[in-house]
């Protein structure tokens, strides 16, 4: 039993180990990016599982709509994680008992080297070794003393590659541990924020964002602290309708000014996020608002401004639904009959193609909207969650929501439902949508990057490579020198470096 586990410690903890689990690593994220995963988008996920069946749900149980999350993509990490740990603490052991090791001995038989020249000079054994020693300046170097009175010089270098070598494994293993460290402690969220200064979010809790996507360790309840508000959105397309530039000026206030009410501006751009206490917050993204008032019959006014999202990322145009509760009604069977829902499209530049609308440019030129206006039960008080976006159809369908009037509109012009509520569309407001990025192990991810690329260059770049000179006295005062030369690694490129330094040693060049 005992040699049983040894042996297959020694399997797991082999290089050979290590680069097959690292391929299967690679292999098992790949359903990651092609299947549709529930932690990004669980309603694509479920509609996937819908549409494939029997193959969905097999796929399902297996967990590869949750692929980062499952227990198989987990124990192929964690074995990684093992067994370059366990290949890579022997290796450090050894290589720091090299470093400061003298380099080996001079073979008794140079001739069998791959590199070997041999001639004799006019200068004594330590003349030799004296020339020989400058000329490899920056080698590390050893010089022994033979019983014949001959001088011996043994020089190495390269020994940076071992090192890059054990900077690229170790770099390695780092970003493993830090890309952990980022799934277990890091969050990410998004949020729709008006930009006219009227909406503030805070970075207080999950019930703050409209999607919420924490880390294995995290629960919500401990987010950095920071608020912030958009006071304007300023859009720069082409004449063609290409974005050119998006511009979303913030006023936020983290840590101290939270205490104080201090606010402080920032230019927020696409590629340029704010960096506030640990978090990252980006632009993804902007959209239009119509703003609505419905004025009931008995004169009470009721104004929304609910976020309508994009349908065409290319002239915005725009689906949504605005809907609103009667008021003073506080019989619930009653007020279900008299709520309201204003639901179409919205253009920023309008085109019309008979009486149906559509944008031609993504930019606020000429905006109208074409709605359907629904009376009835909108479904907003069932207790049930509904989207902003769009109504329950099965209310349509069970007939409880009803069209009352589809009409185009634009701003300043309203219109009188049979019961004599008035619907006007006042105008039209801009909002972004914000990305929140928390994670902590981003930094030593780019640390262990970038030492993952100097160590591979390092690796492949540097040739270890051995050089000995023996001196021996000769008759009539001359020396017999011997250079011997050996490539620990690639050979490629040493017979010419070999050559150079050879003449050098045997021609005493200093």
């Amino acid at each position: 039993m005992i040699a049983f586990l040894r042996n297959t410690w020694r399997g797991l903890t082999s290089m050979r180990t290590a680069l097959i689990l690292l391929f299967l690593l690679a292999l098992a994220a790949m359903p990651g990016a092609l299947l549709p995963q529930r932690s990004l988008n669980s309603a694509k996920t479920a509609d996937y599982i819908a549409q494939h069946g029997w193959w969905g749900r097999l796929l399902n149980k297996l967990q590869f709509f949750d692929v980062y999350a499952s227990v198989w993509f987990s124990a192929v990490y964690l074995l990684l994680f093992i067994s370059l740990v366990g290949c890579l603490l022997p290796r450090l052991f050894e290589y720091l008992k090299a470093v400061n090791a003298k380099p080996v001995l001079t073979p008794r038989n140079l001739k069998r080297m791959p590199h070997h020249v041999e001639s004799t000079v006019d200068k004594a054994p330590v003349e030799v070794i004296a020339d020989a020693k400058v000329r490899l300046r920056g080698w590390r170097m050893v010089v022994r003393e033979e019983d014949d009175g001959g001088r011996t010089l043994s020089a190495e270098k390269g020994f940076l590659r071992e090192t890059g070598n054990l900077v690229f494994h170790f770099a390695m293993l780092g970003l493993i541990v830090a890309l952990a460290l980022g799934k277990l402690f890091g969050y990410e969220g998004q949020v729709i924020v008006k930009a006219d200064g009227s909406q503030e979010f805070c970075n207080s809790g999950v019930l703050g964002y409209d999607s919420f996507h924490p880390g294995l360790r995290v629960d919500g309840t401990d987010l950095s602290p920071f608020c912030l508000k958009v006071t304007s959105f300023t859009p720069t397309y082409l004449a063609n309708g290409q974005p050119e530039k998006f511009e979303a000026d913030l006023r936020y206030q983290a840590g101290d000014d939270i205490d104080n009410g201090t606010w402080r501006p920032y230019t927020l751009e696409v590629n340029s996020p704010l960096r506030t206490e640990g978090d990252r917050v980006y632009l993804l993204g902007n959209g239009y608002a119509p703003v609505f008032t419905v004025t009931f019959p008995n004169g009470e006014k009721r104004t929304m401004d609910t976020q309508w999202r994009t349908t065409d990322n290319i002239t915005y145009l725009s689906e949504g639904a605005t809907k609103f509760d009667p008021p003073g009604i506080t019989d619930a069977q009653q007020r279900r009959t008299k709520q309201l829902a204003i639901t179409g499209l919205f253009a920023p530049t309008a085109e019309l193609r008979g009486t149906l609308l559509d944008s031609s440019y993504p930019d606020l030129r000429d905006p109208a909207v074409a709605v359907d206006v629904l009376q009835g039960d909108t479904g907003v008080d069932n207790g049930r969650g509904q989207s902003i976006f769009t109504v329950d159809q099965s209310l349509i369908d069970d007939g409880r929501l009803k069209r009352v009037l589809r009409t185009n509109m634009r701003p300043g012009e309203h219109r009188t439902l049979p019961d004599g509520t008035d619907i006007s569309f006042d105008s039209v407001k801009r909002w972004v949508y914000l990305q929140v990025s928390h994670d902590p192990g981003q930094v030593w991810v780019l640390v262990f990057a970038i030492c993952l690329i100097v160590g591979i260059g390092a690796s492949l770049t540097i040739r270890r490579r051995r050089l000995w000179v023996r001196a021996a006295p000769a008759d009539g005062g001359r020396t017999v020198v011997e250079v011997g030369g050996l490539a620990r690694t690639d050979q490629a490129g040493y017979g010419e470096e070999f050559t150079r330094l050879s003449k050098d040693v045997l021609g005493g060049t200093r």
